[in-house]
């Protein structure tokens, strides 16, 4: 998958802003009390779902002519072996050959480790520290007779991997892996949908949860601590929680800046958790403490209309770039932008998502991959008026012959942002 950075890493750098002692305390041991698992009924990806997943890739590889594909640790490899790992400079990897059982190597340590989560029938081969992880690759290409195959490369792979392969395996042509592994991960299944629909639920609740609890004088990360404790307490692996007040909300991910909650100022929040490795991604912008005022309420329905026509023009077999052009066509009749300028909307209609936040591909300009059933999106055109506040909206769907669904409900009203 494409390799974007992931929203915590994004937000690393914003959640490093002083807190009030009072707020830390509050934000730190909040009462959780009333608040229950959600997520105890949930089904895991089974063993025969996993095995629909490989026959699916192999199909794929026969149909593009290729041998084998290579993998890094993320969340590619977890969505074909199971395998839950990190990457380093001791490389583990899995190849999906075009027929047969996957290969998984792995330095020889590391070996108990890695099969603690490898999750289908595979070939675990060993290296050692003074050995090397894409020789055994080769080996194993050509035992299996496919070192002479294009081979395909994961496209968030580290270059110095297909370097090194090129170097142990020269007669294997490399080339992209996207025809298998977005041929793959882009179209969710039942239960791939049902553990999103579940870590939505929870992100919802943990904003219900929220809302009443934010006070005067509170900052944007002690708002995303709270949010994050109850996402927790709720069942959820919290992924993020970006809380924007005021003129911070018309930067799409925060400033350093630290502004608090008064009277009349904008909150944006934008929160997602996992459950299971799958994701959710809802924002939410009102006004906790005081009234909204009319330009707020203005650009607010504004958002909520732009966010509607996005869904409505997400129909299968349209392009995801068509859907970004709807949202940009009705904000530009407004007199926003043009294009990505200020004020307006400054980045995508929204992006994909599943076992990662941002997954291939976007509603952006100029995309021309055209939408099927299953395919999961993040609907989020926002509007940034700078230095004054921004309000962004966003609830994720999934196409269906029929139309799209929504995860989660979108708003109606600044003055209910939760319904």
């Amino acid at each position: 998958m494409v390799a974007f950075p992931s929203r915590r890493a994004v937000l690393a750098g914003l959640a490093t802003v002083p807190l009030l002692s009072a707020g830390v305390l509050r934000a730190a041991e909040p009462d959780l009390s009333a608040l229950r698992d959600m997520t105890g009924g949930t089904a895991p990806i089974g063993p025969d779902e996993r095995a629909r997943r490989l026959a699916r890739a192999q199909e794929l590889m026969r149909a593009a002519g290729l041998g084998a594909v290579l993998i890094e640790p993320g969340s590619s490899m977890r969505y074909f072996t199971g395998v839950a790992w990190s990457r380093s400079e001791r490389p583990t990897l899995a190849v999906l050959p075009r027929e047969g059982a996957p290969l998984i190597v792995t330095p020889f340590f590391e070996e108990p480790s890695v099969r603690q989560t490898l999750a289908i029938p595979a070939e675990v081969r060993v290296w050692q520290e003074d050995g090397n992880a894409l020789a055994r690759v080769a080996d194993w290409l050509k035992e299996r007779r496919l070192a002479t195959l294009p081979i395909g490369i994961e496209e968030t792979t580290r270059v110095f991997i297909p370097a090194d392969l090129a170097r142990v395996a020269p007669d294997a042509r490399q080339v992209s892996a996207n025809p298998v592994v977005r041929g793959c991960r882009m179209i969710k299944t039942p239960a791939e949908l049902a553990l999103m629909q579940v870590a939505t639920d929870v992100t919802i609740a943990a904003y219900r949860w929220l809302a009443s609890r934010i006070e005067g004088g509170m900052t944007g990360a002690e708002i995303g601590a709270l949010m994050n404790a109850a996402t927790r307490k709720l069942g959820g692996d919290p992924e993020f929680a970006l809380a924007l007040v005021g003129p911070a909300a018309a930067l799409p991910h925060g400033s350093r800046e630290v502004q608090r909650i008064a009277a009349g100022q904008i909150l944006l929040m934008d929160c997602g958790c996992a459950v299971q490795g799958y994701q959710s991604d809802v924002s939410r912008t009102w006004v906790p403490k005081g009234a909204a005022t009319a330009e707020q309420r203005r650009v607010w329905d504004q958002v909520a209309r732009g966010q509607q026509l996005a869904f409505s023009a997400a129909r299968a077999g349209a392009t995801a770039g068509s859907v970004d052009d709807a949202v940009r066509a009705f904000y530009t009749g407004l007199g926003y932008g043009p294009d990505y300028r200020l004020p307006g909307l400054s980045h995508r209609t929204g992006h994909g998502i599943g076992l990662d936040g941002h997954e291939p591909v976007n509603l952006v300009r100029g995309e021309t991959t055209r939408l099927a059933p299953g395919m999961c999106f993040s609907d989020e055109p926002g509007l940034y008026l700078p230095g004054r506040f921004g309000v962004r909206l966003e609830d994720c769907f999934h196409v269906t012959a029929d139309g799209p669904r929504w995860f989660s409900t979108p708003p109606v009203s600044i003055d209910a942002p939760l319904g």
